[in-house]
């Protein structure tokens, strides 16, 4: 069984990786915030058009699409959808004790994979582009509960 303490270099792995992606997470969704305020548009939903510190004059247009915060709200949803995941598995990862070599190689590739990910979308590049990282990283995730679900049966 997995030991839970820093003394453990997985245990450690996982922590790195996880604050990382955390930070990702949570630094994505405030880059869309940035992005809003930056053009004074792209809101979400209707009740961002009362009046306030930030929005002082409200328009039926600061509604409408815009791409240049769409994409971030997208990189947003698409970390939401990705990055949960890699936590839960990495987490049983752990639990299981993995050679110290497979769980750096699986939960840094992770974070890398995300990292290429993110720019590859800033940078508007195609979805094959895109995709490939999406795909190392899924991968990631997926051997390592395939692993875990291995050493438990």
């Amino acid at each position: 069984m997995g030991e839970w303490h820093t003394g453990n270099p997985v245990f450690v792995t996982y922590v790195i990786a996880v604050a990382l992606t955390v930070l990702k997470v949570m630094g994505q969704g405030w880059m869309t915030v940035y992005r809003m305020t930056r053009v004074g548009g792209g809101y979400a939903a209707p009740e961002d058009l009362r009046p306030g510190l930030i929005n002082k004059a409200p328009d039926p247009s600061q509604l409408e699409v815009n791409d240049y915060v769409d994409r971030s709200r997208r990189m947003h949803r698409n970390d939401l959808e990705n990055i949960p995941a890699f936590w839960a598995a990495g987490l049983v990862f752990v639990a299981v004790a993995p050679p110290l070599w497979l769980a750096q190689g699986l939960m840094y590739g992770f974070v890398a994979a995300r990292a290429a990910h993110a720019v590859a979308y800033a940078t508007a590049q195609s979805h094959e582009v895109r995709a490939t990282f999406y795909t190392l990283g899924s991968l990631s995730v997926m051997v390592m509960a395939i692993y875990a679900l291995a050493a438990v049966m």
